[in-house]
């Protein structure tokens, strides 16, 4: 079985410390990189890329509302123009600056607000497949399995890659439980890499209840903050290559190419 790690990195603001991303550059497999928007700028963008060429990770865009003082995590109501031109632009600065290194983007995966409303909305999840489309169609969509991007990216014909989470526990509808409820993370590196490698054998969703649900998984995602992230991202690769999964590039994995 061939299994992704991705981390959201680059994301240096206010909020966020890009403090871990070196070590866990050296540790996952795809990087999806703040673009500007919700956190980053230039300068993040270019080092991140070239600490992820020297590791041969894989990078894609990780766009965001146009949000820094929120982080991207404040649900904003927008016209569906803004909405692709926001995606379009974002991919296209971080392709533009990866361009300059000698590095493709391989993939898309929408970040904070935009996400969790995507998963839930597919009109809105729409325009953002048919956005990401109009730049290159060959980018892979890395979305939350069960969600409405996955519905849309592939009834659109899109390369879909899905993604569980490392360090959050879900409900019984198949949906992270809320960062305001106290069972929402997973702070403990051993406790993620047996929830992990459970699922990824299983392809289904461990439920904070017990409940399964069977989905596909491509990709597992690693938060890159919190004091025990590099931890946690070294225990769940260690537990997947014992588990006998081989870990690729989303690009290289068999159903992409």
């Amino acid at each position: 079985m061939e299994i992704n790690i991705n981390c959201d990195l680059g994301e240096s603001s206010k909020l966020h410390s890009t403090e871990n991303d070196r070590l866990l550059l050296e540790i996952v497999n795809s990087a999806n990189i703040a673009c500007g928007y919700h956190a980053g700028d230039k300068s993040t963008m270019s080092k991140t890329i070239e600490i992820s060429k020297k590791n041969n990770v894989s990078i894609g865009a990780h766009p965001s509302f146009n949000d820094p003082e929120n982080f991207g995590r404040k649900r904003l109501n927008l016209p569906p123009n803004e909405i692709e031109k926001l995606v379009i632009n974002q991919i296209n600065i971080l392709s533009g600056i990866a361009d300059s290194k000698g590095v493709k983007i391989t993939h898309v995966k929408p970040h904070g607000a935009l996400n969790n409303m995507a998963c839930e909305d597919f009109d809105l999840a729409k325009i953002i497949s048919e956005a990401i489309i109009k730049v290159d169609k060959e980018l892979i969509f890395l979305v939350p399995t069960g969600s409405q991007m996955e519905k849309a990216g592939k009834k659109l014909g899109m390369k879909i890659a899905t993604e569980i989470f490392a360090d959050r526990n879900y409900e019984d509808d198949g949906n992270l439980v809320s960062r305001s409820k106290n069972n929402a993370m997973i702070t403990d590196p051993k406790i993620a890499e047996l929830h992990i490698v459970k699922m990824v054998k299983n392809q289904a969703l461990n439920c904070y209840s017990g409940k399964q649900i069977p989905c596909e998984i491509d990709s597992v995602c690693v938060h890159g903050d919190g004091q025990t992230a590099v931890k946690t991202a070294k225990q769940i690769k260690e537990g997947l290559i014992n588990s006998g999964v081989t870990l690729k590039t989303l690009d290289n994995m068999k159903k992409f190419i």
